[in-house]
């Protein structure tokens, strides 16, 4: 009876945090759930050792539920998985498992972690750990691992849009080897293997900065008919 007793309680509490970690979620997606469409101009910062890449101005463009496309003359530095991917992966709560993790102030932010793994083997995002802050419904630290690109981390900051959970700055910490650049710069990596070689899992950042959103517009499907 001792032993059932125990074996019932261990589930209970497994019940509970499984809960509140979903709970965690879809407190963030109530606020995305608000957004239907939005543009917002952006400016991308890449700091990758041994290589000068200029500061990008673009136009993001998103509409529910996945519509994406990123407008820039530049070389535009911008890691998806961290913008459309993850919302997208967030959004299909089916798709996944979530379990509660610790607690973790970011930025003088008290948070929480939710360890999200996905159900479907040929998911590019393999874990994603979400720092979610309970007091406001907001996304502080997410560090991906992806089949793809390696594992990326990536710090939040909001302004004038957190009612959204859109974000006004997002910096990028990545594996220079193992994340996809655009040609241009990854050939500039590769020329410069022979001159200087990159250490293993050598770090670089990517700062995005966004201003002027334009929220629930009613953006028209024809600007993202060429991306599809």
């Amino acid at each position: 009876m001792r032993k059932l007793s125990i074996l019932v309680l261990v589930s209970l509490v497994g019940h509970t945090q499984a809960q509140t970690a979903n709970a965690l979620i879809e407190s963030v997606l109530d606020k995305i759930n608000l957004v239907n469409d939005y543009k917002a101009e952006l400016q991308i910062k890449a700091v990758i050792p041994f290589i000068k890449v200029p500061i990008a101005n673009a136009t993001i463009y998103y509409k529910k539920t996945d519509k994406f496309k990123v407008e820039s003359k530049g070389i535009a530095i911008l890691p998806k998985q961290g913008l459309s991917d993850l919302t997208g992966f967030l959004t299909n709560t089916k798709s996944y498992s979530a379990v509660l993790g610790e607690e973790k102030t970011i930025n003088e932010h008290k948070t929480k972690l939710v360890s999200v793994l996905p159900s479907a083997e040929n998911s590019e995002i393999v874990l994603a750990k979400v720092y979610i802050s309970p007091s406001d419904a907001l996304i502080y630290r997410t560090v991906l691992t992806t089949k793809s690109s390696g594992t990326l981390s990536i710090d939040y900051e909001y302004n004038h849009n957190k009612q959204y959970a859109l974000p006004s700055k997002l910096t990028f910490t990545v594996d220079i080897k193992k994340f996809k650049m655009p040609k241009s710069v990854a050939s500039d990596i590769r020329n410069n293997d022979d001159k200087k070689k990159y250490k293993e899992n050598e770090k670089g950042t990517i700062l995005l900065v966004f201003t002027n959103y334009e929220v629930n517009k009613g953006l028209s499907d024809a600007i993202f008919k060429e991306d599809q």
